[in-house]
């Protein structure tokens, strides 16, 4: 029996786009470079276009302070394209359950099956702070499975009535759902508890994007965790793409954005990253210790646009041929889905759609 070929997604740059790789937060501090296209309609429209012109099956729309909230984004843009579909990110613990599965709900009835959801626990405790959320880390986790499993129940149809520690729902209920079409939810998270979280309530488990032996070692270890509470999970992984004809030319790309990097944005970027009580994120720093030597951490996987940039800060550097042969690899660890992204956006997405993608599909297809 053949395994079902991995699947493309694309990353909407609501924080602004540019050239390079920078910060687009507002606690962080945003980069002229890095934003130099504003994230307006007229633009994100575009991009999320493109990524549907070029085959991708949904773009991710991030949440944080600095990005256009994606719950007013995602319908302006969904009207304005066709097929593709939306990971809308949400910060768990912002809105009650029974909002968010309602505010879901409503745009699978307006748009169809274009909407799966991402829920996001945070990481940066300043930022939580700012958002009015002073919950300690281990605490936000128990949230967010609590919530998750509100959602789930909800958008499935169920009524529910639900008391935990940190969510509390008397008689929710959605008004005639729109269950012909079911909305995953996809989670993030390093650390032990974001695993029993992943394991107990997500469909997709995202990683992002570190050596191959350390990402089957996490798949290896969900998996099984989720096995053992008679589950199966889907796996996706987020990187960024640096893809030339040649390798040389992507090489040369690479270095281009290593250049222009200030070395004082990059102090600062690391200096705040490890105040952050996210283990992902110093999973993230770990590769590169905060240096620009040694950033090639695995065959075509390279750690400097970590350097900067919060989040996925690892991109695969290479011909055409080569990305396609590490997104296969990939692949044949466990990943089941990418969220691919590259500078600038729009053009990066008609790259990667039109000469990685059909060069992945045809390893899939000479393996099966």
């Amino acid at each position: 029996m053949s395994t079902p070929g991995p699947v493309l997604h694309w990353f909407l740059p609501t924080g602004g786009d540019g050239r390079d790789p920078g910060g687009v937060t507002a606690v962080q501090g945003r980069t002229s470079a890095a934003t130099r296209r504003a994230a307006d309609l007229g633009y994100l429209a575009q991009v999320a276009r493109a990524a549907e012109r070029a085959g991708f099956a949904k773009v991710l729309t991030p949440v944080g302070l600095g990005c256009v909230d994606p719950w007013v984004l995602t319908p302006a843009v969904a009207a304005v394209t066709e097929r593709i579909g939306f990971l809308v990110a949400f910060r768990a613990g912002l809105a009650q359950p029974t909002l968010v599965a309602q505010q879901a709900d409503s745009f699978r009835r307006l748009f169809g099956d274009r909407i799966a959801l991402n829920v996001v626990t945070g990481g940066d405790p300043v930022e939580q702070r700012a958002y009015g959320d002073p919950l300690p880390k281990e605490q936000r986790y128990e949230r967010t499975g609590e919530l998750m499993h509100v959602v789930r129940e909800l958008l499935d149809g169920k009524p529910v009535d639900f008391a935990g520690r940190h969510v509390r729902v008397e008689g929710a209920r959605l008004a005639d759902p729109a269950t012909a079409s079911r909305v995953p939810l996809y989670f993030g998270g390093a650390s032990a508890a974001a695993e029993d979280v992943a394991a107990r309530h997500a469909e997709v488990q995202l990683l992002w994007g570190e050596p191959p032996a350390a990402i089957a070692e996490r798949i290896a270890r969900v998996r099984q965790k989720a096995q053992e509470r008679g589950r199966r999970l889907r796996f996706g992984i987020r990187l960024h793409v640096i893809t030339r004809d040649t390798a040389a030319e992507a090489w040369a790309e690479a270095d281009r954005i290593l250049a222009g990097l200030d070395p004082a944005a990059v102090r600062a970027s690391q200096e705040r990253f490890a105040l952050m009580d996210s283990i992902g994120q110093a999973r993230m720093a770990a590769l590169h210790g905060g240096s620009a030597e040694n950033l090639t951490v695995a065959p075509n996987l390279w750690a400097g646009i970590g350097l900067v940039r919060e989040g996925a800060g690892t991109a695969l550097v290479g011909s055409h041929d080569e990305v396609a042969a590490r997104l296969f690899e990939y692949h044949r660890l466990g990943v089941d889905e990418f969220i691919l992204s590259g500078y600038p956006h729009l053009e990066e997405a008609y790259r990667v759609g039109e000469e990685v993608a059909p060069r992945l599909r045809a390893r899939t297809e000479a393996a099966a």
